[in-house]
């Protein structure tokens, strides 16, 4: 059992740290997952509120069916398609706005250099199919395992496998046609 698995149970038995913990813990990488939904970084962080909001009103019931982390993207990733289909307007921010830090030990071309190719790899990724990004945002981003990604994007192992097989090899023709230059990939 991972630590949100018993934190949540903490949680649940009365232990309001344990909440204080799961928000802690996973807060961040959900915003940024519910990021690929809607392009919207303060969309994605109303999201993830809303995802431990349900955990505070609802208590939903974490089986242990698979790890807790998967459990709660999971729940996150169905309030975002809610809100998806009760939105049909959407403002548009690039999920390249969250990261521009630049370590000190870095020299200025080289940081300019790896923001280009940052951007444009969520460039190509932005061009993908919707089900492309996620997989690939799951495993690469997230390092989601194949099985969690599976329980999140509510799919079998194999179609995962043969999803991020068809992801991977879309994304290298996308950056090829935008002549990204890449070593492993």
């Amino acid at each position: 059992m991972d630590n949100g698995a018993s934190s949540y149970r903490r949680y649940l038995d009365g232990d309001d740290n344990g909440l204080s913990e799961i928000v802690g813990d996973y807060k961040d990488g959900l915003i940024l997952y519910l990021n690929q939904f809607v392009n919207n970084l303060c969309v994605a962080e109303e999201l993830t509120e809303d995802t431990f909001f349900r955990l505070i009103t609802k208590k939903p019931k974490f089986s242990g069916k698979s790890s807790f982390k998967s459990w709660l993207y999971a729940i996150g990733r169905n309030i975002a398609i809610d809100h998806i289909r009760h939105n049909s307007k959407l403002i548009n921010t690039p999920i390249e706005d969250a990261d521009n830090y630049i370590s000190d030990g870095k020299s200025l071309e080289q940081a300019y250099i790896m923001e280009e190719n940052k951007q444009a790899l969520h460039s190509a990724l932005s061009k993908l199919i919707p089900d492309y990004r996620q997989v690939l945002w799951l495993v690469y981003f997230e390092e989601f395992s194949n099985s969690e990604a599976a329980v999140v994007m509510k799919k079998n192992a194999r179609q995962i496998k043969n999803l991020l097989y068809r992801a991977k090899k879309s994304l290298k023709s996308e950056l090829d046609k935008e002549g990204f230059i890449y070593e492993d990939l």
